[in-house]
């Protein structure tokens, strides 16, 4: 299906709407049934049906259908953020007993619910090197369920041969899940790789705003009924229909958006490659994963720097010396913004993190790549 179509035409009938150029926000928690037959039949089938904005909303059901088709996926739930959605794919999947496969420097919410909460319950689980294929197989027991990916991961965006996964997957009769929020539905589709569900922080690229918190499962329709009649009807993971007509908006430049951050990454890490300040650089397409990388992704608009310094001091005043970047979570917005991992060390809210303090993220939004660059060169100037 053409992109532009998807993005802006697909699932809006407008003749239903007063031919509105803007799909309405239909914000009602119930609908009304012509009959008691009515209410009878659409109960029953609430999954196609409107009953109650928990399970269906209109507006949402058009944002539904937009990142099925993007992710070339059969249909999709929108939950309340992108930890909901993990949360759900996997636990709609598992039973008492079963043990999952999970790689490392996932997200740490994943890591959260898979050291902390599922064990609760039962539910163990195995974290593996994701570039390496045996020792994903080596890891799998008889009660494993399920191989849960993170391609790139979001600090380290490290990859994951996902052909390569969806076959060893396949051979032992486990269910494949991808955190594909890095990339967005237009830089890679998981699914055509053979994995079976696709889940995204639509917080990021989806929306691109930072202003709506978002969650999305995409797969086969008979996975994605699965989980609606499972976690996310019982649990109440849903958006509201005012937060999904926000992220509709969102998707009407995503494909502009997404170019312009990977294309100014591009340009910035080629200017930056050799610099004597910087250690190292973890980005797919300048590491030793790169052909992987060129043959499953389009490109991605985040990285990490390896600073070259000795002193946690010296990443501090990096960091804050940055004039454009933002000190923030998250990424996918139209700001440019830094995650210091220093910030994650020597706190008492924290145990230290599993990654270097010397390590910057970046996240390349929207202003003009010259400037951002020489935002970063002048930082770099400070570190002796």
């Amino acid at each position: 299906m053409e992109l532009s179509y998807i993005l802006n035409h697909l699932g809006e009938e407008r003749s239903d709407y007063f031919n509105a150029v803007s799909p309405p926000i239909i914000q009602s928690s119930n609908f009304v049934f012509e009959s008691v037959q009515d209410l009878k039949d659409k109960i029953t089938s609430e999954y196609e049906s409107h009953v109650y904005t928990r399970g269906n909303n209109p507006t949402v059901a058009i944002l539904r259908k937009k990142i099925a088709a993007l992710e070339h996926a059969e249909d999709c739930l929108i939950l309340s953020s992108g930890a909901s959605a993990v949360a759900a794919s996997i636990m709609a999947n598992i039973a008492q007993g079963d043990h999952i496969v999970c790689v490392k420097s996932a997200y740490s919410w994943t890591k959260t619910l898979l050291q902390k909460y599922l064990p609760r319950f039962g539910v163990s689980h195995t974290i593996v090197d994701g570039k390496n294929n045996a020792e994903i197989e080596a890891a799998i027991l008889p009660n494993t369920k399920i191989l849960y990916l993170e391609s790139p991961t979001s600090t380290t965006m490290e990859i994951q041969d996902l052909k390569g996964c969806s076959a060893i997957a396949k051979r032992n009769n486990l269910l494949t899940i991808i955190d594909n929020s890095y990339c967005s539905p237009l830089l890679q589709n998981p699914i055509d790789f053979g994995i079976d569900l696709v889940v995204h922080s639509g917080t990021k690229y989806i929306n691109g705003h930072s202003d709506v918190v978002m969650g999305v499962i995409c797969g086969q329709t008979e996975q994605i009924k699965k989980i609606f009649y499972s976690e996310y009807m019982t649990l109440g993971q849903i958006i509201s229909p005012h937060d999904a007509s926000l992220a509709i908006r969102g998707l009407r430049t995503l494909h502009l958006r997404v170019d312009r951050s990977a294309k100014s990454a591009a340009y910035i890490l080629e200017k930056l490659h050799h610099h004597p300040k910087i250690e190292k650089i973890y980005y797919p397409f300048l590491t030793d994963q790169q052909t992987l990388a060129l043959k499953q992704m389009k490109g991605g608009g985040m990285f990490s720097l390896g600073i070259k310094t000795k002193s946690k001091e010296e990443m501090i005043r990096f960091a804050e010396s940055l004039r454009t970047f933002l000190i923030a979570v998250s990424w996918g917005g139209h700001e440019s913004l830094i995650m210091p991992i220093v910030a994650f060390h020597d706190n008492s809210g924290f145990s230290d993190s599993d990654n270097p303090w010397n390590m910057v993220r970046f996240y390349i939004g929207l202003e003009d790549p010259d400037v951002l660059l020489n935002d970063i060169l002048q930082a770099l100037d400070l570190i002796s």
